[in-house]
């Protein structure tokens, strides 16, 4: 009889310390050791996972260019569309899969995914495996799109980490369920309606790896800042986002005491937060005020951002760090899982996110901090109140998890 695994997919690897941190505390909640097919699966070896789960990397077009090819021609000739799927999962997918887990995030946000994420979906079930997408958000227009609607209502499960999308799925269902009501009750079993939960991202429970400081880096008194790539990417005025972060660290040298801790948490090469970071660096340097972090695992950023005093950052997963060790925290963001974390936590986004899209000028950020700033103590007693309880309902994913591969298991049994 062949073992049963539980798999976790979609995962685009380490090098995003956003997907290793829901990788990371999915992992230390549950109470099987999961298969991780990774995109990039070196890096999960390099960081923090290797020990975690059983980690396989996906067939790249690099290393497998002929066989791509080839799928790519069976693909035209056959039309089928997740055979692509098949091989890129390679012997993991012929392995007894009752329960898949679709490491979700904002996958669904990005154009370039849905494709992929539509045919594993499907593919999965197909193959007879209960799908989950997990910690997921999703734009609310996108969830009225037919096509994506299609391969929500595949899913299993589906876990919201905010109530903007929580909302959203639940109206989807709603819908779904409505326009069945006209069918007799053995056509309708035919059709599948995922069970939607609303539950914090998985990575409020990170643990925290607190290296020694570097020199400059004081703690309780550093102001820590990311900015990424991906948010210069989505503002509309050309280079306003730099001008507002440059506005920022300026004010900070000649108004405060604080220093500065410029810090990494993405670092692919094609979308490396330390290019922006480095070229702050280099115009500040010459204060002393002001510091680069090196990469590290995400247990360790966060030890960096927790001796934070208060925390400026673009990356969501840098922000849910400075959160869960309670630092005041703005979010330069782009998307609706900066509004509906902010909402759920703080009780609105106002004050506490900043639209990248929203820029103007270049003393938007430098007024945004100035805010927080003033608030900060009354900020960190709010995070304090919340937090136990929003963990405790973070950890409703990993119960959640485990229910549902018990229910798989108890039923193969059968």
């Amino acid at each position: 009889m062949k073992e049963k695994r539980l798999v976790m997919y979609m995962h685009a690897g380490s090098g995003n310390h956003g997907c290793e941190a829901i990788v990371n505390s999915t992992c230390h909640m549950i109470k099987e050791k999961p298969v991780l097919l990774s995109y990039y699966g070196g890096e999960d070896k390099r960081y923090s996972l290797k020990e975690l789960c059983d980690i396989r990397g996906e067939k790249s077009f690099a290393d497998h260019k002929l066989a791509h090819v080839c799928y790519y021609l069976y693909r035209k000739v056959t039309g089928d569309e997740e055979s692509f799927i098949r091989y890129r999962y390679g012997k993991t997918f012929r392995e007894d899969i009752p329960l898949a887990i679709s490491i979700g995030g904002d996958n669904y946000c990005y154009d370039n995914m849905r494709k992929d994420l539509r045919l594993a979906n499907q593919a999965f079930v197909r193959k007879g495996t209960r799908t989950v997408l997990l910690g997921c958000s999703i734009e609310p227009e996108l969830i009225k799109k037919p096509e994506i609607v299609a391969d929500l209502m595949k899913y299993h499960t589906i876990i919201a980490r905010e109530s903007i999308t929580f909302e959203a799925l639940q109206r989807m269902v709603a819908q779904q369920q409505a326009g069945l009501k006209g069918l007799r009750s053995c056509d309708r079993a035919r059709y599948n309606v995922p069970k939607v939960y609303c539950f914090p991202d998985p990575a409020f429970t990170l643990q925290k790896k607190e290296l020694p400081l570097p020199s400059g880096f004081q703690e309780g008194n550093t102001v820590g800042i990311n900015i990424s790539p991906m948010i210069q990417d989505n503002e509309e005025s050309a280079g306003i986002t730099m001008k507002n972060y440059q506005e920022l660290i300026q004010y900070i040298i000649e108004n405060t005491g604080f220093q500065i801790a410029l810090i990494p948490h993405v670092v692919w090469d094609r979308n490396d937060d330390r290019k922006p970071i480095h070229a702050l660096y280099e115009q500040f340097k010459d204060t002393g005020r002001i510091l680069e972090l090196p990469d590290g695992t995400c247990e360790e950023l966060k030890g960096y951002i927790a001796r934070c005093r208060m925390f400026i950052g673009a990356r969501t997963h840098a922000t849910i760090a400075a959160y869960s060790s309670l630092v005041p925290t703005l979010v330069v963001g782009y998307s609706v899982k900066a509004r509906g974390i902010a909402r759920d936590l703080l009780g609105t986004e106002k004050n506490y996110v900043l639209p990248v899209q929203l820029l103007r000028k270049e003393e938007d950020l430098t007024e945004a901090f100035k805010w927080l700033a003033a608030k900060e103590e009354a900020i960190r007693s709010q995070l304090a109140a919340k937090m136990p309880a929003y963990k405790e309902a973070a950890m409703q994913t990993g119960k959640e998890v485990d229910h549902l591969w018990e229910e798989c298991s108890q039923q193969q049994r059968i």
